[in-house]
């Protein structure tokens, strides 16, 4: 089987028997166990199962939601099993999200048999021994590329931009990580997972640099600075490449499209997208170029210093003072990010696996409508600060409950239109990853196979954001004024106000000058003059 075909295989077929009432407390003492046969619920238990699911729309579930549910089964003495199953899907709620959503006790657990892993444990990573792949989980979190996948995180997800969208602006919606470009090196899924829930601090990629430039010699360092110098110009343009979209989404939003237009193009967007994601991937293929010129260089000291490190554990990482590393003071601040970048996923990268490498976190796609400053702009300037891993799905669904049930089909849908690309990016990044690891394999990959898997990447993100942008668009229209406070409260940015633009998360002082967007709303062959 296909790769990306196993992961969905797994993702999907997950057995509906899975621990929906876990944790069941024994029979009381004294009391028969219940008989091991499956039995059809009672009419009393198919009531009980009706009014603890009355509370809750199976279209926008949380973890919350599902660990309730699970809660109130127990409480009710209901059993997991293909009775409670059906029951379940009669009221039309799919027993396996709710799985997914709260996990058994043994998945909680993260013990060498989780069953919850989307694919087999990788054998192609180059890194230290014993870490754990990607899809099982090291520590006391439970992201996983089936959970990112999924139509619950991805509906929030969306809701959650939605949300940002139509309560932001251009420059709100340009704000993004640095990290969430050329990200085939599993720093993503290293946050995600990690033990100490220390991901999304900012001293979590302080700490994993500091490590990798401290057992570097001043040689690899070296190698490390240029490559950053060369490639601080390179991040710029990936950044400056988004914002005419941007701004066309923003047009969008606005019912600003030109005259003879109906609005945006779908065609025109998705090569638009696919265009700078081909640049993305090149930058990639240097990037890992590096990884693996410095890699090879290792001497048996360094490989057991950074084989104590484990992935996606923090508390594993010394204490390092980063001073000592840094760039020389008067550095354009783009090098530095880059040269943070160059160490710390290096790491990722050395010490992961393949799968870590094609993790995405939900966020990854569509990534043109604010929700990073919506969620991040808290955080910035500040040294120790935990952004919380359930604000986005929270807000998501407190956004859809504020739509009325047409606005909000708008929105539901999506999961369904993006399906077949969602698969498509999976089996995409995954070809991607596994062409950059034969530098860590002092192999070489195939540069145009890399572009070129790139640009269709693009395409797919483009087609989603277009799904996305429309439908937020069509929400707005229809809102009331009451229903816009709702949101704005919701927003939770009171005093925050954003720059003109950003590249990535530095702000631009003044508006920059963008092309004519027009075009984005244009069919590419109609503004060729050939009339289709």
């Amino acid at each position: 089987m296909k790769p990306a075909l196993m992961i969905f295989a797994l993702s999907w077929g997950i057995a509906a028997t899975v621990a929906l009432a876990q944790d069941a407390p024994p029979p009381p003492r004294g009391a028969q166990a219940p008989p091991q046969e499956v039995q059809a619920l009672t009419a009393e238990q198919t009531a009980q199962v009706k009014a603890v699911l009355s509370k809750y729309n199976a279209a926008i579930l949380t973890a919350k939601d599902a660990k309730s549910i699970n809660e109130a089964f127990r409480e009710a003495g209901l059993r997991n099993g293909p009775a409670l199953d059906k029951a379940l899907q009669d009221a039309g709620f799919t027993p396996a999200r709710i799985s997914e959503l709260d996990p058994p006790a043994g998945a909680r657990g993260g013990d060498a048999d989780d069953r919850r892993s989307p694919t087999p444990p990788d054998q192609t990573g180059s890194g230290p021994t014993g870490q754990q792949p990607a899809g099982r989980r090291v520590g006391p979190q439970q992201y996983t590329l089936e959970q990112a996948a999924s139509d619950n995180a991805q509906l929030h997800t969306i809701a959650f931009s939605g949300l940002a969208f139509i309560t932001g602006d251009f420059g709100a919606s340009t704000f993004m990580p640095p990290g969430k470009v050329c990200d085939f090196f599993g720093f993503q899924y290293m946050r995600d997972i990690d033990a100490a829930q220390k991901g999304h601090n900012p001293m979590f990629l302080d700490r994993v640099a500091g490590n990798v430039l401290k057992t570097l010699s001043s040689d690899q360092r070296a190698v490390f600075e240029k490559a950053a110098r060369q490639e601080a110009e390179d991040l710029r343009t990936i950044a400056q490449k988004r914002l005419p979209l941007i701004k066309a989404f923003c047009r969008q939003l606005a019912g600003d499209v030109p005259a003879s237009s109906k609005g945006l193009n779908q065609e025109a967007v998705v090569k638009y997208v696919g265009d700078f994601f081909a640049f993305d991937a090149e930058v990639s293929y240097r990037r890992a170029q590096v990884f693996g010129q410095v890699a090879a260089t290792f001497t048996p000291e360094q490989k057991a210093y950074l084989s104590k490190m484990k992935f996606g554990d923090f508390n594993t990482w010394p204490a390092v003072d980063m001073n000592q590393y840094k760039l020389p003071r008067g550095t354009e601040k783009m090098a530095n990010v880059a040269y943070m970048t160059y160490a710390s996923e290096f790491f990722s990268w050395y010490a992961g696996s393949l799968d870590a490498d094609v993790y995405f976190c939900p966020e990854r796609h569509g990534t043109y409508f604010g929700g990073f400053y919506m969620k991040d702009m808290p955080a910035m300037g500040k040294r120790d600060f935990d952004i919380s891993t359930s604000v986005t799905g929270d807000s998501g669904k407190e956004f859809l409950n504020a739509l009325t049930p047409e606005q909000r089909k708008n929105v539901t849908t999506i999961p369904d239109l993006q399906r077949d690309a969602l698969k498509e990016v999976i089996a995409t990044r995954r070809a991607i990853a596994t062409e950059l690891r034969k530098f860590l394999k002092g192999e070489t990959p195939d540069k145009d196979k890399v572009v070129t898997l790139g640009r269709r990447y693009g395409e797919l993100d483009g087609q989603m954001s277009y799904y996305y942008a429309t439908a937020f668009a069509a929400v707005s229209k229809t809102l009331t004024a009451e229903q816009r406070k709702t949101l704005v409260k919701l927003r939770n940015l009171d005093g925050y106000t954003s720059a003109p633009a950003y590249i990535y998360s530095d702000p631009v002082t003044t508006a920059p000058t963008l092309p004519d967007t027009d075009a984005f709303f244009f069919s590419p062959k109609a503004r060729e003059g050939t009339g289709k």
